[in-house]
């Protein structure tokens, strides 16, 4: 059994997500993220260049991976980039595909999941009133 060793770049990477109270899953999955695409450059991200991550976007477009799961995987790479190395340049270069609008050949109503159905705007500024609205209320 191996034992992954903790590289100092992943080390800075989990305190700067722990810093900014990142889910123990998000953590995992940027982890996961950011693992995949070092195996990818068979090297530390912190080498990469422009060219690698759209080969690294070609890539996981090649593979078949969901829509979904290429821009989680995605997310994951840019915080590594734009937080936790600082290189904007190369976090700017990532981008996430949209779901299509209508239903997809083959795609089984029942797996729709909250990555497939984006909240609407009256869902999110529902939720942004209540705490303000119970601060000012408790607050006098």
């Amino acid at each position: 059994m191996s034992i992954d060793a903790v590289t100092p770049l992943r080390r800075r990477m989990i305190e700067d997500m722990n810093a900014r109270k990142l889910s123990a899953q998000t953590q995992r999955s940027h982890i996961l993220s950011c693992k995949r695409f070092a195996e990818f450059l068979k090297r530390s991200p912190e080498t990469a260049t422009v060219e690698h991550i759209r080969r690294f976007q070609l890539h996981l477009s090649e593979t078949g991976i969901s829509i979904c799961n290429r821009n989680r995987v995605m997310t994951g790479v840019r915080f590594l980039f734009r937080v936790t190395l600082r290189r904007l340049d190369l976090a700017a270069e990532i981008y996430h595909i949209r779901e299509p609008a209508g239903d997809e050949p083959g795609r089984d109503a029942s797996r729709a999941g909250r990555c497939h159905e984006p909240q609407g705007p009256r869902g999110a500024q529902s939720l942004l009133w209540v705490r303000p609205a119970r601060r000012a209320r408790w607050s006098g």
